[in-house]
């Protein structure tokens, strides 16, 4: 398993007229930490994108548990669990200190600059295959 840990404090925007985060505002959060998780792996989306790949979304989900609040101090932890194929999957927590708000995940599939599926870069799989020996 390889994970990361990114940190973001809730903005007075992202939160609704009962000042709880409102739920579309997670998706970015995850973003926030996936885009850390590949950079740390030596994969910047940037990089990728520059190589011709895109990783666009096919799945999401999200399950809440307890709200988040304006100017909270929140973890978001991305994991991947399996070793990434022809598709990526990528588990999310998002916590309030050692209070669990939020689960979910992402599935991702490397494509073409033409939005046709490819597979990833060699050293992206190479990469892969050592760190989920």
């Amino acid at each position: 398993m390889i994970q990361t840990k990114a940190h973001v404090t809730v903005r007075y925007a992202e939160t609704d007229m009962m000042g709880i985060v409102y739920h579309a505002n997670y998706l970015p959060w995850f973003e926030v930490a996936r885009t850390q998780l590949l950079r740390e792996q030596g994969f910047p989306y940037r990089q990728l994108e520059a190589d011709g790949y895109r990783i666009p979304v096919l799945e999401v989900a999200a399950k809440f548990i307890r709200p988040a609040t304006y100017d909270d101090n929140l973890t978001v932890t991305a994991m991947m669990k399996e070793k990434p194929l022809v598709r990526i999957r990528i588990e999310y927590e998002i916590r309030r200190g050692e209070e669990l708000l939020v689960t979910g995940h992402t599935v991702h599939a490397f494509c073409d600059l033409q939005g046709r599926p490819t597979r990833p870069p060699v050293a992206f799989a190479e990469h892969m295959r050592v760190a989920f020996r």
